[in-house]
């Protein structure tokens, strides 16, 4: 079952300024590398959207798949990256990858579809197309520290950080917990980001609350497993 993500798919040039305001500083990336590097290795990105993160990953990698399952993001993703010799955009869900199986080194799936309780039909997918020795990497929200983490305790309280936290160890995934910031080049943009990562009523309550600000501390968890 695909799940539905409002904030990019109702929004995708909203997503597109917080796409540029996460993570400046390259922290996710950076811990990347130093566990699995991706340079002159083929790549997937799970629920890839407009393909953000593809010309990154394709400025090292051997090749570069993206996979997104909304047909526009699929369209935009496949635009961007028209002129990138070593990339392929696929218009499929996570857990019917039409990949071969142990054809991909590193996977990576941020803020997709990977939120832990759910997603089982989509890691047994990633696993079959990961070699020996691949590594799959998930980015997802920590709720339990940070400014924004607060944020999101409210907006969605039925998220539970334990059981997520759960679900990831039983499965032997290891866990780098890091604190990166949002910081965006105006208010205006500050605001309409917000607006659409949290539901109406919480993000009026918190841009009240930080009237001036332009970023916020931010913590994420970078799940990691080597197959």
């Amino acid at each position: 079952m695909i799940r539905r993500s409002p904030n990019i798919w109702d929004n995708p040039a909203v997503y597109e300024v917080e796409n540029l305001a996460v993570d400046r500083a390259g922290l996710i990336e950076a811990t990347m590398r130093s566990i699995a590097d991706w340079s002159d290795k083929d790549v997937l990105d799970v629920g890839c959207g407009t393909g953000f993160h593809l010309p990154r990953f394709a400025a090292s990698a051997r090749s570069v798949v993206g996979v997104e399952p909304h047909p526009p993001l699929a369209a935009i993703a496949t635009r961007r990256t028209r002129r990138l010799f070593n990339t392929t955009v696929l218009n499929e869900g996570a857990a019917d990858l039409s990949l071969a199986d142990a054809s991909i080194d590193v996977a990576h799936a941020r803020w997709a579809y990977f939120f832990g309780p759910g997603s089982e039909p989509g890691l047994a997918a990633l696993e079959r197309v990961l070699r020996p020795g691949g590594t799959a990497f998930v980015i997802d929200n920590d709720p339990t520290t940070s400014t924004f983490g607060g944020w999101f305790r409210r907006g969605f309280p039925d998220v539970d950080p334990v059981v997520v936290e759960a679900f990831w160890i039983e499965r032997g995934w290891s866990r780098e917990r890091l604190g990166i910031r949002w910081d965006f080049d105006s208010r205006e943009d500050f605001e309409s980001v917000v607006r659409i990562e949290l539901p109406t009523a919480v993000a009026e309550e918190v841009l009240a609350e930080h009237p001036d600000a332009t970023g916020v501390d931010y913590a994420v968890n970078l799940w990691w497993k080597r197959f």
